[in-house]
């Protein structure tokens, strides 16, 4: 028998359902875009900037449980998305949404999530699907916001079991920039309630592969005085090298290392043979690190919020970051020639390497943190270094 799910705090008739792999069935009642999508079903423990969450290009193919119950609170604002659209494919909130509070905000996020297409359900036992998750690991859902008609769903749930899932899946070619552009924008200016135009002294040249990237990341690099040239995830080798950079930067992104390896591992090994400076983070840490010959696997339930602890084992000191990740570097299969430099204090994942001898650095986490927290801002200057040192030997 399905184990069925009724959560209706507000007496509402059901009118969307979060549909799981095993059959459960979560009703609530649905917000946004009617319509169906499917993907990973995951949670997500921050407490502030569910915006930035939503146009985060690495929460492709994911449907996004909220832990914090009262998302939708300050609205949504043309300011705070990190890129052009929503990319997760569909999200779950405990509570109905109420009037937005927020000198910021431009319209509310029902109105946001229909412009974007995406299917919200609320009135959801999100405790019980953390729960689950945290227990048995990411699952395979549909989330469907149907309305006044019901779909099939058994038809869904067939739909669920077709779908292969992340793993082996290669999703930044999808959401990479189709052409290379140069950014030009700083970061947020509190006075002016907006980023910051104003030009930077472009000391430093680098090449920045999109797999998925951040506009926080790039604002941070035009606050460090880097000309930054945003290149598509299949980029060349000769392609990237025709501007002549002084360094490379591996961005965020979803899907599957492995996948996205497939080109993108070929093109860095010959950047690692110059000897020219490299940092990543997240998909590009992984990636990189699988040029450098280590291995990538599955994990059990991700890691997604902006409170999560690393160690930093050079230093000692722990630093509470921003991460959204469902795979994860070996930390068994790291060469000789590669240090680990960060683990996670919940798993002991790991979360950062460097190399011993080449300018090559890389993190998990998310250091532009957009809205949060900012302990990891350091690499940023730590990146600089390496550049400038570099740029001095040539």
């Amino acid at each position: 028998m399905l184990k069925d799910q009724l959560i209706q705090p507000s007496f509402k008739s059901p009118s969307a359902a979060l549909i799981l792999e095993n059959g459960d069935i979560f009703w609530g009642n649905g917000i946004g875009s009617e319509s169906c999508a499917i993907g990973e079903l995951c949670f997500n423990t921050s407490q502030t900037g569910y915006e930035e969450i939503l146009t985060d290009p690495s929460y492709a193919k994911q449907i996004i449980t909220f832990t914090f119950p009262h998302i939708g609170i300050v609205g949504v604002n043309s300011i705070d998305i990190e890129s052009s659209k929503i990319h997760a494919c569909g999200c779950v909130i405990n509570q109905p949404l109420s009037a937005r509070s927020s000198w910021r905000s431009d319209e509310n996020l029902d109105f946001f999530f229909t412009k974007n297409k995406i299917a919200c359900i609320t009135n959801i036992d999100t405790r019980q699907i953390t729960r689950l998750l945290a227990q048995e690991g990411a699952k395979k859902a549909a989330i469907v916001n149907f309305g006044n008609k019901i779909n099939d769903i058994d038809k869904i749930k067939e739909e669920i079991k077709k779908w292969d899932g992340l793993k082996n899946l290669d999703l930044a070619k999808i959401v990479s920039t189709q052409s290379k552009y140069d950014w030009n924008e700083g970061i947020w200016n509190l006075e002016n309630n907006n980023y910051t135009t104003a030009q930077n002294k472009k000391k430093y040249k680098i090449a920045c592969i999109d797999f998925g990237i951040k506009r926080n990341i790039l604002r941070n690099f035009h606050h460090f005085n880097f000309d930054s040239i945003v290149f598509n995830a299949e980029s060349s080798y000769d392609k990237i090298m025709s501007i002549y950079p002084d360094g490379v930067f591996l961005s965020n992104g979803p899907g599957d290392p492995f996948a996205t390896g497939e080109y993108a591992v070929k093109t860095i090994k010959r950047l690692i043979d110059i000897g020219i400076p490299i940092f990543g983070i997240c998909l590009g840490h992984q990636i990189l690190c699988l040029a450098l010959g280590a291995k990538t696997k599955k994990m059990f339930q991700g890691h997604r919020g902006g409170n999560h602890p690393v160690k930093n084992l050079e230093t000692k000191k722990v630093e509470i970051t921003s991460q959204n990740h469902g795979f994860e570097v070996d930390r068994n299969s790291l060469p000789q020639d590669v240090i680990e430099t960060h683990i996670s204090l919940f798993d002991g994942t790991n979360e950062g390497i460097r190399h011993k001898k080449l300018p090559i650095f890389s993190v998990q986490y998310h250091p532009e943190a957009s809205p949060g927290p900012h302990d990891s801002h350091y690499l940023f200057n730590r990146f600089e270094l390496l550049v400038k040192k570099n740029a001095k030997k040539n």
